[in-house]
């Protein structure tokens, strides 16, 4: 097995974070991601979450706890800029959003958006960053379309101009 890096390529989004452990508890308990790294030093701590199993196109997200931000509120993502998680189905959006409200961190409530965006809803991580859950969103389909593998004779693996 190889792991080296064989191009440059886009692996990661780091948020600073006020509680470290209630932003890993967030994380863990409203989105697909589970740690996969925990570091600390004397500037503070940090966390690497990714999806479980992702080898082969790994993409995490670094929560960064430094000590002389503990206890602030520190989310930049807001009103509209939020990381985005798609699931499988309408039904976990629904899922996620009830367990949100429960929690007092529903952001948007589900709904149809257009064609290109899909049903969706969005949390508020303990940092205020808006975390968007969506369904049938394209970004993951038409990405998998734009670079799939060609197929038959003449086939170029990408999208129709």
């Amino acid at each position: 097995m190889n792991d080296q890096l064989p191009q440059a390529r886009w692996t990661h989004v780091a948020l600073p974070v006020g509680d470290l452990d209630r932003a890993i508890d967030f994380y863990t308990a409203l989105t697909p991601l589970v740690v996969v790294g925990r570091f600390a030093d004397d500037a503070g701590q940090s966390a690497w979450l990714s999806n479980p199993g992702q080898y082969e196109t790994p993409f995490v997200l670094v929560l960064v706890a430094f000590s002389r931000d503990s206890g602030r509120q520190l989310g930049l993502l807001t009103p509209f800029a939020h990381l985005g998680i798609e699931v499988p189905s309408r039904s976990e959006v629904d899922r996620i959003a009830e367990l949100a409200r429960e929690l007092g961190c529903l952001h948007w409530e589900p709904q149809d958006v257009s064609e290109w965006v899909g049903y969706v809803c969005a949390l508020r991580d303990p940092d205020g960053n808006v975390v968007e859950i969506s369904h049938n969103q394209k970004v993951f389909e038409t990405v998998r379309r734009l670079w799939a593998p060609a197929e038959g004779p003449g086939a170029s693996g990408r999208l129709a101009e």
